[in-house]
């Protein structure tokens, strides 16, 4: 492990025992270290928001920044129960996987997987983070991304190439991006995994920005056009629901 990280998780664990919090030197006690290693890992701690200072006591507590994280995955897990009858729904129809996730840090995370009644060998569990550009749900939720932060996730991942069918170009990726966000689900035909071809559609928050993408997920060779064309409109319904669940009313 590496120690300095370890240290300031150990702190961070001390100091939400206490209301009131901790001073430097109740923190270098319980940890055996001296009082200017103590005030360096608070000092970066508080930096970032997760540890402050009560000016008053000069004790250290828990920051804001715990509210702000907590808050983000409350969202996520108030998504995934609003989404699950609509999830189990659109899997009863469809017999194939369906997915459910959410936009972090320039990829997507998987928050649900249901595995239908079809067999279906994927790389996909739920913990499991994707790239955005060569997965159906990841290109529908930059669809509906601000294009500075489109171009800011681009510059930061790049396009790498998974499978022959990748998009690798900037140019290509946002002519697919326009029309995924005109029809209003967007689609992969083994763009990240062989064999498997997905189609996925947004769900919007009570602000109106994009929260989460679901898809349903098949082997290319049973998930044809006329299939998907089929699915189009289902899971454009469910996603639609799910987002007035969440407050939307577009």
């Amino acid at each position: 492990m590496i120690k300095s990280v370890d240290r300031a998780l150990q702190i961070i664990t001390i100091v939400s025992s206490r209301k009131d919090g901790f001073g430097v030197t109740e923190l270098a006690e319980q940890l055996e270290l001296n009082k200017s290693s103590i005030f360096r890992l608070l000092s970066t701690l508080a930096a970032h928001n997760f540890i402050e200072q009560d000016l008053e006591t000069k004790k250290y507590r828990l920051g804001y920044k715990y509210l702000e994280l907590s808050s983000k995955l409350l969202d996520s897990i108030d998504i995934r129960s609003e989404a699950k009858p609509f999830l189990k729904e659109l899997e009863s129809i469809t017999k194939e996987v369906i997915h459910l996730v959410v936009y972090d840090q320039g990829e997507v995370i998987y928050i649900e997987k249901l595995e239908g009644s079809e067999t279906l060998r994927t790389h996909s569990q739920v913990g499991k983070r994707a790239p955005m550009h060569c997965t159906s749900v990841g290109k529908v939720i930059l669809a509906h991304l601000p294009e500075n932060e489109v171009l800011s996730i681009l510059e930061r991942k790049g396009l790498p190439k998974h499978t022959e069918n990748t998009i690798v170009t900037k140019e290509d990726l946002f002519a697919e991006l326009v029309k995924i966000k005109e029809q209003g689900y967007g689609t992969e035909i083994e763009e990240n995994e062989p064999g498997i071809t997905c189609i996925a559609a947004p769900i919007f928050n009570n602000r109106g920005e994009i929260a989460a993408a679901v898809s349903v997920s098949g082997p290319t060779i049973r998930m044809s056009s006329t299939i998907m064309n089929e699915m189009k409109d289902k899971i454009i319904e469910v996603t639609q629901s799910i987002s007035r669940r969440l407050g939307y009313l577009g």
